[in-house]
């Protein structure tokens, strides 16, 4: 259920309306009985930032939140959701994370799972009333005839539901994942596959990152529906943000970072740097195979190049996430106690996010590495050529959606192919220098051509024109 909190306290008169599972804010609550807010970041929050006259509707996602609802606590343009706590970890965790998630990922493993039995139908029952509890604050707030973005797989039914709340409304979908192949979608019972088609096209328009996703998207429609009706379909390839990266890699804390990194790296090394949540479809454990085959098999290059990964954890309230952040651990130790030496670490691993150390980490990169399985952009790959100092070599996975704008420019590798990606760091390891810088301003470039803030008018703008 909805907290009566959340209510509206005044007329519909919003005119720009932006739904997420996460919203811009979060709370944290201190055992004096404080609430500690925190800003978030991301290419939503920035490209929200051109807007004015707009309002955010999210979850509470945990005790502080829930306790600023409660209280009436909140910053304006923004209004959080109590829904039940049980209800959002079911369709949070149950079904958005722990199906959607791995159908548009492709990260079953077909002979065991997926299982849709009565818990899943029980999980789903809660995706609908979390998805339900948006639809019916959308319509609340929006004033007649306003437009409505709704963000993810985590909101794929809100379209549909507030098409029938509030037919005058300009509502958008816009998937920040890829879209699951027809043949992979359908492995969803079918009663639910239909549902969330359906849903989505209750938007005007729905809009994907890379036109491989939207094609995707297209054929599940077709094959199942047999079309996808009147929406229409758009493409929105989001970029880096050129101006904040650059300023914010510039100071004082990431030159600290920076120093610390070189003083563990050592002198007149090379690295490999690589950036991500560990999330299983960042694929960090084939990547860590990858390195430590090029030791294997490239014996020049032991104690000549470091490997530095920053593996963040992710979703740790979910055991297969949990375990495979220890696998992450485990394989960065063996590599180590196989090749370091007293003097030589060859993986330097870190797991508690920092991201002062991250753009640190962007500067000092002679090698970025972004292999993952699935991804439906992935910003890392386009934030490290606008940062990097000295020019960096991008080996970057075709599956990654940032491959359709940086691949002619990158080192493209087969995500499961660890010999390939071996040899693709070699390659990348030794490129001249005028290679390098001249491949990373074209990547810098392409990286950008979308800043977040152009990025979302461009979606508002071509809802209102539909």
């Amino acid at each position: 259920m909805v907290s009566e909190h959340a209510e509206p306290t005044g007329p519909s008169t919003a005119q720009v309306l932006v739904a997420s599972n996460r919203g811009p804010v979060s709370y944290t609550l201190g055992e004096d009985g404080s609430l500690d807010a925190k800003r978030g970041g991301g290419g939503l929050v920035s490209g929200l930032s051109a807007v004015d006259d707009k309002l955010w509707v999210c979850a509470a996602l945990g005790d502080g939140d829930r306790e600023a609802v409660r209280r009436g606590v909140g910053e304006p343009g923004v209004r959080m959701l109590d829904i039940d706590a049980d209800v959002h970890a079911d369709a949070y965790n149950g079904i958005a994370n722990s199906v959607l998630w791995f159908v548009h990922h492709l990260l079953y493993q077909t002979p065991v799972e997926p299982v849709f039995d009565t818990e899943f139908r029980r999980q789903w029952a809660s995706y609908e009333t979390y998805n339900r509890a948006f639809a019916r604050a959308l319509a609340e707030e929006a004033a007649p005839g306003a437009a409505v973005l709704v963000q993810d797989y985590h909101l794929a039914l809100v379209p549909g539901m507030l098409r029938e709340l509030r037919p005058d409304l300009r509502i958008g979908h816009f998937s920040h994942t890829p879209w699951a192949p027809v043949d992979y979608f359908r492995l969803l019972p079918d009663d639910i596959g239909e549902q969330l088609l359906r849903g989505i096209l209750g938007a005007d328009r729905a809009a994907f990152l890379t036109r491989r996703w939207s094609d995707a998207f297209i054929g599940c429609c077709t094959e199942i529906l047999g079309g996808t009706g009147r929406t229409r379909i758009g493409v929105h390839g989001l970029g880096a943000d050129a101006d904040f990266l650059l300023r914010r890699s510039r100071e004082p804390d990431v030159d600290e970072r920076m120093a610390a990194l070189r003083e563990q790296v050592g002198e007149g090394r090379k690295t490999i740097v690589r950036v991500d949540r560990t999330e299983l479809s960042k694929n960090i454990v084939r990547g860590l195979h990858a390195y430590r085959t090029l030791l294997e098999t490239r014996p020049e290059w032991r104690e000549r190049v470091v490997h530095v990964a920053f593996a963040y954890p992710s979703r740790q309230d979910l055991s297969v996430y949990r375990d495979y952040t220890a696998a992450v651990q485990s394989l960065a130790t063996e590599i180590n106690g196989a090749y370091g030496t007293e003097s030589w670490t060859p993986v330097v691993l870190h797991v508690k996010d920092d991201f002062a150390r991250s753009l640190a980490a962007y500067r000092l990169a002679d090698v970025a590495l972004v292999n993952p399985i699935r991804d439906g952009m992935n910003l890392v790959a386009k934030e490290v050529p606008v940062v990097s100092d000295e020019g960096c070599a991008l080996v970057l996975s075709r599956e990654a959606g940032a491959c359709e704008e940086l691949g002619e420019d990158a080192i493209v590798v087969n995500p499961y192919d660890v010999t390939g990606t071996a040899q693709a760091l070699h390659e990348a390891l030794t490129m001249s220098d005028d290679e390098r810088s001249a491949r990373t301003a074209r990547l810098a470039e392409a990286a950008t051509a979308l800043p977040p803030q152009e990025w979302f008018l461009g979606q508002l703008e071509a809802l209102r024109q539909e």
